[in-house]
């Protein structure tokens, strides 16, 4: 059983994707702790996650 790497976008770092990694999936760097949404699946692309805004209980 193989794992994919896929290539940090803010540091270059290998990323480990698990073999049952789904669309739409966060995974993390364990380089630069940046988190990737995994975009598609075939070919396997990533982006940045998007931010996660605050809520100080508005």
């Amino acid at each position: 059983m193989s794992n994919n790497n896929v290539e940090c976008l803010e540091c270059g770092a290998d990323v480990r994707v698990p073999n049952n990694v789904m669309q739409g999936e966060i995974l993390k760097c364990g380089d630069c702790g940046i988190e990737l949404e995994v975009t598609e699946l075939n070919p396997l692309t990533i982006d940045l996650a998007p931010m996660e805004m605050e809520d100080w209980g508005e």
